[in-house]
């Protein structure tokens, strides 16, 4: 293909360069986890190599120590081609295979970039980027998943749960179709969201036996062409015991190919756990908007000043912050999917965007998540004043009683409380027939909001 300029300070070599000049597309580079896992798989491919008397003992120790130092993060710089690229990933396996053999070939006194260690006959011996960058992909979500998503989520679940806590014996008016309905505590709305995420943890955990399950040893196209039939077990062993995940090699290399499957179930329950949070902040906007002609139920803790011409205007931006987060996974989740749906035959091109997508979602919903914990859920203040006030002028509030007058005579006050703009209460004493005690029996929203434990009470005493 001839010559190729290459930056003299450069580890990579001239598929790297050719590469760059090839796929000037976005300026996204692959982020920090799969880096790290790239480095992973090429340390201890030497280490499995070098057992099987494949690779000199000498190469095969400075293959392990330049890859050290991908994982640490040493040479990030020197990963340079863009996520945009050929469909396998070759070019960013060839990144990684270039850099590490001429960091390498340094650290054995030679030359960088002279060879000595060679990027595909020692860095990727045994290996295809076929099988590589699905491996990459796996191992990296696996890590971000339980590194750094699900202690944010545990976080935000537990912030969650302290206000559930916190404000169960808050009464307020429950709402259908942003319509009044029968009362709730606002901690039992709380308790709500703290299942709803407690639920999208258990969809992630149950994604990652499949995430487990490593294409590495498939080469090629599935068949193991080219590697010895114990590199790739040795190889997952090394890297099991080095991230403490269970990784296995996959049963069947044509599936871990040809298919992405596994990202595309991970994907969707980060799209379920988007969905969540969407559904979380947006309701907390809603109880908090105000502060005077909005539900405001809430108090959300005051973190920036919201307008550039309104003085004193506070927006709920780290809900807003949420929201937006969660429109861009399920926009990630809609890439993703089409792209597990576009492997053909023995191989899915579309391993770069995937493993884009699928880190990002990560990366932004743990992010938000731990942000919406901190500067949002743990200040939320209850304003049970304005609580109670809702729940005493909601028209709901005469399901209460119904099991004594039945529907049409509860719906007849329910109607002329709306109608002379009084509440239940009042039109429930001059036309029901009831007696007060009654009455207020029946509409305690205490009740309401938690009629087995009345009952049980009731026929306990």
């Amino acid at each position: 293909m001839g010559e190729i300029p290459v930056p003299a300070s450069a580890y990579y070599g001239a598929q790297t360069a050719r590469a760059v000049e090839n796929f000037p597309i976005s300026g996204l580079r692959f982020p920090r986890r799969f880096i790290r896992a790239l480095g992973l798989i090429k340390q201890h491919a030497a280490i499995a190599n070098a057992a099987l008397m494949l690779l000199p003992e000498t190469i095969a120790s400075a293959i392990q120590r330049a890859a050290q130092e991908v994982i640490d993060g040493k040479l990030d710089e020197q990963f340079v081609v863009d996520v945009f690229q050929t469909g396998s990933g070759t070019s960013t396996n060839m990144n990684a295979n270039e850099v590490i053999a001429s960091r390498a070939a340094e650290l054995l006194g030679g030359r960088r970039g002279d060879r000595s260690v060679h990027p595909n006959d020692h860095v990727n011996l045994g290996q295809s980027s076929n099988d590589v960058i699905p491996t990459a992909i796996h191992l990296a979500t696996l890590e971000a998943i339980v590194l750094d998503l699900v202690p944010a989520l545990n976080e935000l679940k537990e912030a969650l749960q302290g206000k559930a806590e916190a404000f169960n014996g808050v009464l307020k008016t429950g709402r259908t179709h942003f319509q009044d309905a029968t009362p709730v505590t606002l901690g039992q709305e709380f308790s709500g969201y703290a299942s709803q995420v407690e639920h999208g943890l258990a969809r992630l955990r149950a994604a990652l036996p499949h995430l487990a399950e490593l294409a590495l040893g498939g080469t090629a196209v599935g068949t193991g062409i080219n590697t010895h039939t114990d590199f790739a077990r040795r190889t997952i062993e090394g890297l099991a015991k080095a991230t403490r995940f269970e990784l296995r090699e996959a049963p069947n290399h044509f599936e871990a190919q040809g298919a992405r499957d596994a990202c595309v179930e991970g994907s969707g329950a980060l799209k379920a756990v988007a969905v969540s949070l969407m559904k979380i902040a947006g309701d907390i906007r809603f109880l908090g908007s105000g502060p005077r002609g909005g539900i405001g139920e809430l108090k959300l803790p005051v973190v920036q000043p919201g307008s550039s011409i309104m003085p004193g205007k506070v927006n709920p931006v780290m809900c807003e912050v949420v929201i937006q987060v969660g429109a861009q996974v399920i926009g990630n989740d809609v890439a993703i999917t089409v792209a597990g749906a576009s492997g053909h035959l023995e191989l899915n091109t579309m391993l770069p965007v995937i493993a884009h997508n699928l880190l990002q979602s990560i990366d932004l919903l743990a992010n938000a998540s731990r942000a919406f914990a901190r500067r949002c859920v743990g200040g939320i203040a209850a304003d049970a004043e304005r609580c109670a006030g809702n729940i005493e002028r909601s028209l709901a509030l005469g399901t209460g009683l119904v099991p004594a007058l039945g529907y049409d005579k509860a719906a007849e006050i329910a109607n002329e409380a709306h109608k002379s703009g009084r509440t239940i209460r009042e039109v429930a004493l001059e036309e029901s027939g009831l007696d007060r005690r009654t009455i207020d029996e029946l509409l305690d929203a205490a009740r309401q909001a938690d009629p087995g434990r009345a009952g049980a009470q009731s026929a306990g005493g």
